[in-house]
């Protein structure tokens, strides 16, 4: 938890955890989040599914989901299996935007793949202050396992039978 500062009582402290997943890749994907309140403990939970899609994209809109949640800004540590949103939020996102929303490949510019995701949690992470903690998956993290379960859950409604 962080450290919550005395002289600011009305800044918000939460901590976002994440997951999502997919039947395959691509595939039925589900999305789950936990948001956490710092001060008061209270939880709240959102969990989605999409009949066709990556883990990557899942991943992402796990995030996304999570900070939209969010009524005011917040000082918000987001926990994630997920090399790629970290990797993505940590490194990468400040040499796409540099770039025009591009990566580079072998020497030459190629679009970001997901670039839609990546901008809505752009514009998101600017209303907010986020630290990325990087969490091993299925690694029984309490709140990575109860994601990962929603997320399983939310797409079973498109797995064939």
């Amino acid at each position: 938890m962080p450290d919550l500062p005395a002289n600011k009582p009305d800044t918000t402290y939460v901590q976002l955890f994440t997951d999502g997943g997919c039947s395959g890749n691509p595939g039925p994907g589900g999305w789950a989040y936990i948001l956490r309140d710092c001060r008061t403990g209270k939880e709240r939970q959102g969990s989605g599914a999409e009949r066709q899609t990556t883990n990557n994209q899942m991943e992402l809109t796990a995030v996304i989901a999570g900070l939209q949640a969010l009524k005011r800004p917040c000082h918000v540590t987001l926990f994630s299996d997920s090399n790629y949103v970290g990797q993505g939020i940590t490194q990468w996102m400040a040499g796409w935007k540099k770039r025009g929303w591009q990566r580079s490949e072998r020497g030459s510019l190629k679009p970001v793949k997901n670039v839609e995701l990546w901008q809505r949690l752009d514009k998101l992470m600017q209303l907010h202050q986020v630290i990325f903690e990087h969490v091993k998956g299925h690694s029984g993290h309490e709140e990575n396992e109860r994601c990962d379960q929603l997320a399983v859950a939310a797409y079973q409604k498109y797995l064939v039978r």
